[in-house]
């Protein structure tokens, strides 16, 4: 008889296809994920307000991202005792673990993109050639 190890004695690793780090990693490397995160970051959310604060984000890819984030545990989702009914959206104590690393992908990517803007341009001039 085989004996299963409880999730906490698994040793998980990215690199292996079949192993279930890289569900989380598809997750978090999420363009609506880290804007999401960021934004709730700041404080709980109604949909309306991540809608219009996220540019570019579709109601239905809005919909499917929040989902996906509250299955996982790193968003909750609280129905507001209104006149229409609303809903507001917040990090979990599992969610607000991802703040800092996020923050450090927004800042890095906002530092360095004329870097990598410069780069494509010379990469494309070498492929014209």
């Amino acid at each position: 008889m085989t004996r299963q190890l409880p999730e906490s004695e698994i040793e998980f690793d990215v690199y292996a296809a079949a192993c279930p780090s890289r569900q989380a990693l598809d997750r978090i490397a999420d363009r609506w994920t880290t804007l999401i995160i960021g934004q709730l970051a700041e404080r709980p959310h109604r949909f309306g307000e991540l809608r219009r604060a996220i540019d570019g984000i579709s109601q239905k890819m809005l919909t499917q991202t929040l989902r996906g984030l509250e299955r996982d545990g790193l968003v909750s989702r609280h129905v507001l005792p209104t006149t229409p009914v609303a809903v507001e959206y917040a990090l979990t104590p599992l969610g607000e673990t991802l703040i800092a690393p996020m923050a450090a992908i927004h800042a890095w990517a906002e530092a360095h993109v004329p870097e990598m803007m410069a780069a494509r341009r010379a990469h494309d001039a070498m492929q014209r050639r």
